[in-house]
């Protein structure tokens, strides 16, 4: 018998392995990559692999950093959703596998093709939020425990701006008396 040696495995290769792993719902995992390297792919599929597995789209909740990176995520999984409404067998079962990495059984492509409209009829729909917007939201159900004014608003960039150089103008001012 003879054994043939493996082909030396390609960077891609290593990186769509790493990207399915980071993906799968079973790890807990940080994701913190550089920019065009993935991330939003990563945590898409990740909340696919959730919805796939049977978790309500009410009970994810998905944080980014920035509104653009919400709403990249938000379109990429709408559309992949909706794709997956109308797919043939054969190409549902290939894109499910690059998730999953198994391929899906009847059952399971048949909730695959049913997420879309659950996505869309699910109460309070799916949470894709930045973090900032999710901080804001538990200071409002929740400012007297947070020790904060019960309708506190937020300040815009302007008006932190304008506080901001009073506040310097105060400190910097000659005629402050010494404490």
């Amino acid at each position: 018998m003879t054994i043939q040696p493996r082909a030396p495995e390609t960077a891609q290769a290593r990186a769509d392995r790493a990207q399915q792993r980071a993906a799968d719902p079973a790890h807990s995992v940080w994701v913190a990559a550089s920019a065009g390297s993935g991330k939003t792919k990563v945590l898409s599929d990740r909340v696919l692999s959730l919805l796939l597995s049977g978790v309500e789209p009410s009970r994810i909740l998905c944080l980014t950093f920035t509104r653009a990176a919400a709403a990249e995520m938000s379109n990429r999984i709408a559309e992949r959703l909706r794709r997956w409404t109308a797919a043939g067998d054969k190409a549902l079962a290939d894109d499910i596998r690059k998730i999953t990495g198994s391929f899906p059984d009847d059952d399971r492509r048949r909730l695959a093709r049913q997420l879309f409209a659950r996505v869309l009829d699910a109460p309070g729909g799916m949470k894709i939020e930045t973090l900032h917007a999710f901080c804001q939201s538990l200071l409002r159900r929740f400012p007297l425990e947070a020790e904060v004014a019960p309708h506190f608003e937020l300040l815009d960039e302007r008006s932190a701006a304008e506080l901001m150089k009073g506040a310097q103008e105060e400190v910097r001012s000659p005629s402050r008396s010494p404490a």
